[in-house]
C-alpha cells in the first residue's frame, strides 16, 4: 500500500516545467530557476531522460528545452505535437526579459533518422530568429572501434574531426 501510495503521490506533485518542460514538482524546474544558469543559450532535447543525462556530465551551464519527442511523419507526428511552438515563443519573448536574451540554441537531438529530422526542421525554423544554431558533436565514442562503427558514425567523426 506505501508504494501505491507513494506512486500516487508522484503522480499528482511531478509535471512539466512551464518554462522549458521538464520534470519538475513546481511551475518553474530548479534548472529555470538557477540564476547561476547561462541564460542566453537553450539546449534542445528530445525527452526529460536526455536533459538528465546531459545534466549529469555537468559540463553545460545553460538552461534546456525539451520536446517531448520528436518528428516522425509515419507514426503522425508533427511539428504541433510537440513543444516547438512554445521554443520559437520563448526565444521571441526573452529578448524583453531582464536577463541576457537567447543568442545560441544548441541542437542535442538523437543522431536517429527521426532526430536528423527534428533538427533540420528546428533549424530551419530557428533562422527566421536571430540566434546562433549550433548542434552536439557526433562521432565515434570513447573505446569504441573503427571496424565496428556504422558508416554513419565515421562520416560524423571524420566531419567533426579537431586538431590536436
Amino acid at each position: 500500500m506505501a508504494l501505491a501510495s507513494a506512486i500516487s503521490a508522484v503522480k499528482e506533485t511531478v509535471g512539466h516545467c512551464g518554462v522549458c518542460y521538464n520534470l519538475c514538482d513546481g511551475q518553474v524546474c530548479s534548472i529555470c530557476n538557477d540564476p547561476s544558469r547561462d541564460h542566453s543559450r537553450v539546449l534542445v532535447v528530445e525527452q526529460p531522460k536526455d536533459l538528465i543525462a546531459l545534466e549529469q556530465t555537468g559540463m553545460y551551464p545553460g538552461l534546456y528545452h525539451v520536446l517531448m519527442g520528436r518528428l516522425s511523419p509515419l507514426d503522425g507526428i508533427g511539428p504541433e505535437d510537440l513543444t516547438i511552438g512554445k521554443l520559437m515563443d520563448r526565444i521571441r519573448d526573452s529578448a524583453g526579459v531582464d536577463q541576457a536574451p537567447i543568442s545560441e540554441v544548441v541542437l542535442g537531438l538523437n543522431p536517429t533518422v527521426e532526430g536528423d529530422g527534428t533538427a533540420l526542421y528546428l533549424a530551419s525554423e530557428l533562422q527566421r530568429l536571430d540566434v546562433k544554431i549550433s548542434r552536439l558533436a557526433r562521432g565515434l565514442p570513447s573505446g569504441g572501434s573503427l571496424e565496428y562503427a556504422n558508416k554513419a558514425v565515421l562520416a560524423d567523426a571524420i566531419l567533426g574531426r579537431q586538431s590536436m
